[in-house]
């Protein structure tokens, strides 16, 4: 007599519950951030463009420290434009146009470096500087002129201090290490510029 083996029971599909759906929605969230990012430039987000892996014309570190320097030029950028419309004060707004210029100027030069290199560069601010935008669009007067002096200003400049001396010490493309060594000087007098703002300002309160 052939026994015919039994087919398994199927379970009926339980429906998420919303508590379980939100837990989702945070993993999902998280995984979304590559490991060890950090905040100075931050790593890229969707939306924002990533170093390209076709790139083998440089290590993957060395892509990584064009993108983290690229968003970096990008988000002092945009700062800087955000405070040309919202500040009336004559200090922060010729700080805010130098920051324009010279950071326009780094970051064409950072593109055609990295173009020559096979990088792709991502085109927007990560996730970490959208958030300050999104802070500081919500100031005005002299809230906005402090806090923008101290987190695009110091804060902003103190960390990409540190990412051009992490990219000097630790780039293999020899190109790449010599654009470094050429922006420090200008990172660490737009720190000092900023140092001196933010003082100018505390003594006028």
């Amino acid at each position: 007599m052939t026994h015919t083996p039994e087919k398994p029971t199927s379970r009926p599909v339980r429906p998420l519950g919303r508590a379980e759906v939100a837990l989702a929605a945070c993993a999902l969230a998280v995984s979304s951030f590559p490991a060890g990012a950090q905040g100075v430039s931050g790593s890229s987000t969707a939306g924002t463009g990533t170093a390209s892996r076709a790139g083998a014309m440089v290590s993957q570190g060395d892509s990584k420290m064009m993108t983290d320097l690229a968003q970096a030029n990008i988000a002092e950028i945009e700062t800087g434009k955000l405070a040309l419309e919202k500040s009336r004060n004559e200090q922060v707004r010729k700080f805010a146009q130098h920051m324009i210029d010279e950071h326009t100027s780094a970051l064409k030069e950072l593109q055609t470096l990295a173009q020559a290199k096979g990088v792709t560069l991502p085109d927007g601010a990560d996730l970490k500087h959208k958030t300050m935008a999104t802070a500081l669009k919500i100031m005005s007067g002299n809230t906005f002129d402090s806090q923008y002096m101290k987190r695009a200003g110091v804060g902003d400049h103190q960390q990409t201090i540190g990412l051009l001396q992490k990219t000097q010490k630790n780039a293999r493309d020899p190109e790449l290490k010599a654009m470094a060594t050429k922006m420090l000087p200008t990172v660490q007098a737009h720190l000092k510029m900023a140092q001196e703002g933010v003082v100018a300002l505390s003594a006028k309160k």
